[in-house]
């Protein structure tokens, strides 16, 4: 028997902006305007718009602001209908629901792979709003303007989309950068103190693994981040989000084929608490519980010191991080430990076989493929006596 075989190699190159600017849908300022046609496209551009509630809750005008907006730049922007409002936090994404109606929306008004679907709002909008958009068409242009401290400094500026499903974290998802980012912390004035403070998780996740003189600034701001200077806080959202798009473009893993995933350090038990807490506890504050619990699997293995370790704690403390929560202690009807069911659900999400990144030291990633859960036992103690 004669056997032909065509490899087929592919190169698909991704480019998309990442833009810092104030008072992103302002008529004064035209980046938004001059983003749509950044490809040289001389033609009007047919755009949606999806709002997050809570955004359109905290400023009662961004719908008209928007469309004021449009209206400015009649030659760029042909605004198809009036901005539309979408549910936010995690448990909207725990349906299929707000996607769903997302691509209605977008079906009913007639949107080709031209088109363009801006979300504006926090994470969990940006994720549904995303996945419905690279769904529909195999994939409409989408510009994302992140709203909340969390959006701003990691999820809103990658490439994932997802909603969580069958009691896991993005267990339904898609790869598909975005054709823009627009990052502007006016949005953050009027963010409620859990959203501001829980955001911080991911900026703390970040510099353990990839930058001491980024933690050692989070550490010395502290108060500052505390009690929310705009001046501090753009500058760490700045900073955590060129580390994560740094690791995006160099990692080498952009899609993430592999098993390794650096940027997930905390994230074992932080999805596992997010789902038993029935999503009380936001993405930010379980990434920081995670995050401690990480670090003193780190120092109990001697990758880092005491010092670092009491550093850590008493950093994200200073900002008003939680490093603790009850269940943590919480038991299934077998008597084991539910937060260790985390690690099978992370390992089933990461291929098969188990990848934690660790701070060894500060500012340096180490990756372990075994975690001991009596040392997570030990640990879940040490950070209660912390609480």
């Amino acid at each position: 028997m004669i056997t032909e075989t065509y490899h087929q190699h592919l190169t698909v190159t991704y480019d998309y902006p990442v833009h810092f600017t104030h008072h992103v849908i302002d008529p004064s300022n035209s980046l938004l305007a001059n983003t749509l046609s950044r490809l040289e496209e001389d033609r009007r551009h047919r755009v949606q718009v999806f709002v997050d509630a809570g955004l359109a809750q905290a400023w009662p005008d961004i719908n008209a602001q928007v469309t004021a907006y449009a209206a400015a730049y009649p030659e760029h922007i042909d605004l198809v209908a009036a901005p539309e409002t979408v549910p936010g936090g995690e448990r909207a994404k725990n349906s299929r629901d707000a996607a769903e109606r997302v691509m209605e929306s977008i079906a009913d008004h007639h949107l080709c792979r031209q088109s363009f679907v801006l979300a504006i709002g926090g994470g969990s909008v940006l994720d549904i709003v995303g996945l419905a958009a690279t769904l529909v068409h195999r994939g409409l242009r989408q510009i994302r303007i992140p709203t909340t401290v969390l959006a701003q400094n990691d999820s809103g500026v990658g490439v994932k989309n997802g909603i969580d499903a069958y009691g896991m974290k993005n267990f339904a998802g898609t790869f598909a950068p975005p054709f823009a980012v627009m990052i502007d912390p006016s949005f953050l004035k009027t963010l409620d103190d859990r959203y501001w403070i829980g955001g911080l998780g991911e900026a703390f996740k970040v510099a353990l693994i990839k930058d001491s003189s980024f933690f050692n600034y989070l550490s010395r701001h502290s108060e500052a981040l505390r009690r929310r200077d705009e001046k501090t806080i753009e500058t760490v959202v700045r900073r955590s989000a060129s580390l994560h798009l740094d690791h995006i473009r160099e990692g080498g893993d952009p899609f993430e084929f592999g098993s390794a995933r650096p940027l997930d350090f905390g994230h074992w038990s932080a999805h596992r608490l997010e789902v038993m807490s029935g999503y009380e506890i936001g993405h930010g504050c379980a990434v920081a519980i995670g995050v401690a619990l990480d670090s003193f699997y780190a120092f109990a293995t001697g990758l880092i010191t005491s010092t670092d370790f009491d550093t850590i704690i008493a950093s994200m403390q200073g900002v008003g991080l939680a490093v603790w929560s009850s269940l943590l202690e919480r038991c299934d009807s077998d008597g084991s430990l539910a937060i260790l069911r985390g690690l099978q659900d992370f390992r089933e999400h990461l291929g098969g076989e188990l990848h934690i990144t660790l701070p060894g030291p500060i500012g340096t990633p180490v990756e372990i493929n075994e975690i001991d859960p009596s040392i997570v036992i030990r640990g879940i103690q040490a950070l209660k006596a912390y609480a």
